[in-house]
């Protein structure tokens, strides 16, 4: 028997465990910033959310720069590629927030749960890989999952409610990470993240005008801690796969529907149905499956799914 199989150095183990607690700790933190989101969204437009959300969220997603090579990693010739990421993470943004708002989080955070799905499938076009029939399958089951979420056209049907806008953002979501893997090729991660958030603030801040509702002081409070929390848990969840492989923390990310459900619970008393609970597992077991495949076959220069982008939309994949 192979000894090294079964007893990894002591610097593995620290760096396994200390991944793991930063990527469910990254969770969590986002789960919570999400449950504020919903909120706050009874009182406030979608639009100024989103504003206090990614501008001060990028305080903390500035730390990044303090890393070599600093400032100039912001260099960049592809001004319009950042843009248009950008511009489909405001669609995965926005969405999940509106998504957030009219139903429950556990719901939203099931649905969100089939990006890897997306990204397998965009991956073949968009990056060129190729994805063996295994995988393939495991993508179907995992929509299968999804249809029996949403149950288009049947009795119970959440698909004309909040859960259309949660596919559709789960799918901008995974189309922004694709991108970011494609252009990491000649892009540093910051200034993907950068650039992207940026655009989002944009966005968002050309709205205020129109929608601006003037927050008291205890929500102008809640709203600044909104954009703290995001920025820190997504630089957690990075951070966790800068001392561990995506294998052993990506599959943490799911911890998110135990925080879904439970301040899901607490705070307006949404318990998931049976067949949430059916599909999303459904979905979790072949999103668990296409990352064993995936990390079988290659080392992938981006997690095959999760929230590890600022810029995103929430803590699932995240905000």
């Amino acid at each position: 028997m192979d000894t090294q199989a079964v007893a990894a150095p002591p610097q593995a183990k620290q760096s396994a465990a200390q991944g793991i607690a930063l990527y469910a700790g990254g969770v969590f933190v986002l789960c919570v910033m999400d449950a504020m989101i919903k909120w706050l969204s009874a009182d406030y437009p979608i639009a100024q959310i989103v504003f206090f959300r990614a501008s001060i969220g990028l305080i903390p997603t500035l730390v990044l720069l303090y890393r070599p090579p600093g400032i100039k990693a912001l260099r960049t010739r592809r001004v319009w590629a950042h843009l248009m990421r950008g511009l489909v993470g405001c669609v995965g943004t926005f969405g999940f927030f509106w998504a957030f708002a009219v139903m429950p989080l556990a719901d939203a955070y099931a649905i969100g749960f089939a990006a890897p799905m997306f990204i397998t499938a965009m991956s073949v076009p968009i990056l060129g890989e190729k994805v063996g029939l295994r995988r393939w399958l495991a993508v179907l089951v995992g929509f299968a999952g999804v249809l029996i979420m949403i149950r288009p056209g049947g009795e119970g049907s959440s698909f004309g409610g909040g859960a259309a806008v949660a596919l559709l953002a789960t799918a901008a979501y995974a189309l922004s990470m694709v991108l970011m893997r494609f252009y990491s090729r000649t892009e540093t991660n910051a200034s993907m993240i950068f650039y992207a958030t940026i655009v989002i603030v944009a966005v968002a801040g050309v709205q205020m005008p129109f929608v601006w509702v003037t927050p008291t002081w205890k929500d102008a409070g809640l709203l600044a801690v909104l954009g703290l929390l995001g920025g820190i848990g997504a630089i957690m969840m990075a951070q966790a796969y800068r001392v561990a492989t995506p294998s052993i923390v990506v599959p943490f990310e799911y911890t998110g529907m135990i925080w879904g459900v439970g301040l899901g619970f607490m705070l307006w008393g949404d318990v998931p149905d049976l067949w949430i609970w059916v599909g999303s597992a459904i979905v979790v077991a072949s999103g668990l499956y296409i990352l064993h495949r995936e990390t079988r076959t290659k080392s992938p220069a981006s997690p095959p799914g999760g929230a590890t982008d600022p810029a995103g939309e929430s803590g699932v994949p995240v905000s």
